[in-house]
């Protein structure tokens, strides 16, 4: 039973979730249907919604064991899968530049929907744009930032969202986060923007700090959070 609740080692020295968490916490398909829209409420512009992912994917943990993260892949995917079906297409962006990185282990491998826009969008997620290289939103119709552990790793202290951020806020471009996304805002703080937290006064729901303290004890994460995202 030990063994079961575990998280698990890679051949990388990375920990992926326990057997017990893959079991309870992840499935082979989505909740994903469909939707519909009339022409008086699809989207019919042409502006891209900009995905800001994660480009990091090793998350050292307080006891130094590290976690295997990136983005949840369907914290990523079924939200794009909403949003193209309200007619959106989309630009994707990381702080670096790098490749988008997914938490593999979380991935439903046999939803087709998901898997048919992950190749889709594959190339974009192999060369995204970098977050630096971005200097206006007049082109975009919003910000999309998906959750997964790997977005609390360099996004929070990313300069450049942090003023894209704020760009958004001023502007009253919906800005669209879940789950440990919400860590992400904290960039419109960071060392170097010389700007105050952006939604300060506002409510957010995100990942709670509880359940991350949590997760250690069945497996899901090799230890203690490095720093908690609703502190």
């Amino acid at each position: 039973m030990v063994g079961w609740c575990t998280a698990q080692k890679t051949v990388d020295g990375v920990f992926d979730p326990s057997s017990f968490t893959l079991l309870m916490g992840t499935s082979k398909t989505t909740k994903y249907k469909k939707q519909a829209y009339d022409d008086k409420h699809k989207y019919t512009g042409s502006k891209p919604i900009l995905v800001v992912c994660t480009d990091e994917s090793r998350m050292a943990m307080k006891n130094e064991k590290v976690f295997s993260t990136g983005n949840h892949p369907v914290e990523m995917l079924v939200p794009m899968l909403h949003f193209r079906d309200a007619g959106f297409t989309f630009d994707i962006a990381t702080a670096t530049g790098g490749a988008v990185k997914l938490e593999m282990w979380a991935y439903p491998t046999k939803d087709e929907n998901v898997k048919k826009l992950h190749v889709e969008i594959k190339s974009m997620m192999e060369s995204p744009k970098k977050l630096s290289d971005i200097t206006s939103l007049d082109d975009y119709a919003a910000i999309f930032i998906p959750g997964g552990h790997g977005c609390m790793i360099n996004l929070p202290k990313s300069v450049a969202l942090g003023n894209l951020l704020h760009i958004a806020h001023e502007r009253g471009l919906p800005t669209v986060t879940l789950c440990h996304g919400p860590s992400a805002l904290l960039s419109t703080c960071a060392e170097g923007t010389g700007k105050e937290f952006a939604y300060a006064g506002y409510n957010s729901m995100c990942f709670t700090d509880k359940t991350d303290a949590f997760t250690p004890k069945v497996g899901y994460l090799p230890g203690p959070m490095p720093w908690k995202c609703q502190e």
